[in-house]
C-alpha cells in the first residue's frame, strides 16, 4: 500500500486582521501564491509535476472568491495544466485540504499534490460571505434547535462554564502561547517554516511581554444580555486575550508518496498516518476535538502516551483546556512553539499552518508521532497522526 508524506512545509508570517496589519495590503490570492512559490522552489519540484493543489479558505466571497486557489496557481508561475479547488469545513478547512491531499496519494490518484490554505481577514472579514438578513442555515436546522443557534465565542463561554474554567486559568494559558512563541522566534525555530512577504519576516500578534495582570485587565468580549439569561451559568471570562485574533496569512505542504519522494530526490519531513473528521453538538461547537482525538489515535492504533507533541487549534484557551480535562493529554506537549492565540488565526490558513508548525517542531525535537486537530464551526473537527521520518 502506498503511504503519504510531507516534504515541504512553508507559511507567510501572520499579519493582524485589520486594515493597519502587517499584511493588509497584499491580495489573498497574491499572499497563497506566494507560499505556493515558495513551496516549489525550496523543495526544487518542477511545479508541472503537481497533480493538484487543494486550498482552504473560509468566507470564499469578494477578493476571496471564484476559486481562490486556482487563482493563486497561475499568479504563483505554475504552468497553466496544475488544476486547484477550495474547499470550505470552516477552520479546518487546510487541514481538511491535508486530509483529501493525502488521501489522493495513498489511493494512487495523485503523485505530488500541494494542501495549502489562505485567509485575508482584514479585507474579507468574518461572515462577509452572508449578506445581512440572510439565513444560512434554513427551516430545517431552525426546526431542530429551536431556541436558535449560537456565536463561537458563545460556545466558548459554554465550554469554559460547562468544565469549570476559571479566567485566571484561561489568562495563564494564553500567557504561555505567547511566551512559546516569542521563545521560538528568539530560538530560530520558525526560520526554516516563515517565508518573509513584503519586509515582514516575523508574526505581528506574538507579545512576549504578554502577563496575567495585563489580561486581567480586559472586558469580556462576548456579553450579550439575551444570552446572558438564555445561559446563567456563564461567568462571561473569555476575552480578547484569551481567544486567538483575527488575521491575515497563508500556508502550504507538498505531499507525495515515499517512492515518488526517492525518485525526485526529496527529504520527507513525516508520514502523513492517519485521519480522522467527526461531527458533534453545533451549540458546544468547539469541543469535536475530543472525539475526533479518540477516534483518530483508534484509527493509528495508538494511545495518547504514544503521541510525543500535539497541535491543537487555540482558537479559545477554553477548547483547549477542556480538551486536555477530557484526554488527559500533558499541557507540555501541547503547542510548544505556541499557538493561535499568539501566532495567530487566518481562518482557512490555520490548517496547514498548524501542519508547518507541527513538522518542523517534529524534526526539531526527534519525535516519532505527533497528532494535530482543529475545531471548526458548526460542531465539527479533523485530527490526523503525523509519524517523524
Amino acid at each position: 500500500m502506498r503511504d503519504a508524506v510531507i516534504v515541504e512545509a512553508v507559511r507567510t508570517p501572520i499579519g493582524k486582521g485589520r486594515p493597519n496589519g502587517s499584511l493588509a495590503h497584499v491580495h489573498p490570492v497574491e499572499l497563497l501564491a506566494h507560499t505556493l512559490r515558495t513551496l516549489v522552489e525550496r523543495s526544487g519540484v518542477d511545479p508541472a509535476l503537481i497533480d493538484d493543489v487543494i486550498g482552504g479558505t473560509v468566507d470564499q466571497v469578494g477578493e476571496q472568491a471564484m476559486n481562490t486557489t486556482r487563482y493563486a496557481v497561475l499568479s504563483a508561475g505554475f504552468p497553466e495544466s496544475v488544476p486547484a479547488t477550495t474547499v470550505d469545513r470552516q477552520c479546518g478547512s487546510s487541514q481538511q485540504a491535508v486530509h483529501f491531499a493525502a488521501q489522493g496519494v495513498i489511493s494512487g490518484a495523485y503523485d505530488l499534490v500541494v494542501a495549502c490554505g489562505v485567509e485575508s481577514m482584514s479585507r474579507v472579514p468574518m461572515w462577509s460571505n452572508v449578506p445581512a438578513g440572510k439565513d444560512p442555515f434554513g427551516p430545517g436546522v431552525a426546526e431542530r434547535y429551536p431556541e436558535g443557534l449560537i456565536p463561537q465565542g458563545i460556545s466558548a463561554e459554554l465550554i469554559a462554564a460547562k468544565w469549570s474554567l476559571s479566567r485566571e486559568e484561561m489568562d495563564a494559558f494564553a500567557v504561555e502561547s505567547h511566551r512559546k512563541a516569542a521563545e521560538a522566534w528568539e530560538s530560530g525555530l520558525f526560520a526554516d517554516e516563515v517565508a518573509p512577504l513584503d519586509g515582514v519576516t516575523r508574526d505581528e500578534c506574538v507579545r512576549p511581554g504578554s502577563s496575567t495582570e495585563v489580561l486581567a485587565g480586559l472586558k469580556p468580549a462576548y456579553y450579550d444580555p439575551a444570552f446572558a439569561e438564555r445561559f446563567p451559568q456563564i461567568d462571561w471570562n473569555v476575552t480578547a486575550g484569551n481567544a486567538s485574533p483575527v488575521n491575515d496569512g497563508a500556508s502550504a505542504v507538498l505531499i507525495t508518496s515515499s517512492e515518488t519522494a526517492a525518485r525526485l530526490g526529496l527529504r520527507p519531513l513525516a508520514r502523513l498516518h492517519s485521519f480522522a473528521v467527526t461531527g458533534s453538538d453545533p451549540l458546544l461547537m468547539l469541543t469535536g476535538v475530543v472525539p475526533a482525538t479518540e477516534k483518530v489515535l483508534r484509527k493509528a492504533s495508538l494511545s495518547l502516551d504514544d503521541i510525543d507533541l500535539f497541535e491543537v487549534n487555540e482558537a479559545f484557551s477554553s477548547v483547549v483546556l477542556a480538551w486536555r480535562q477530557e484526554t488527559g493529554a500533558d499541557l507540555s506537549k501541547v503547542n510548544v512553539h505556541g499557538g493561535a492565540i499568539a501566532i495567530g488565526h487566518p481562518l482557512g490558513a490555520s490548517g496547514t499552518r498548524l501542519t508547518t508548525t507541527l513538522v518542523h517542531a517534529m524534526r526539531a525535537r526527534g519525535a516519532r508521532y505527533a497528532l494535530q486537530t482543529m475545531c471548526e464551526a458548526g460542531g465539527l473537527a479533523n485530527a490526523m497522526v503525523l509519524e517523524g521520518l
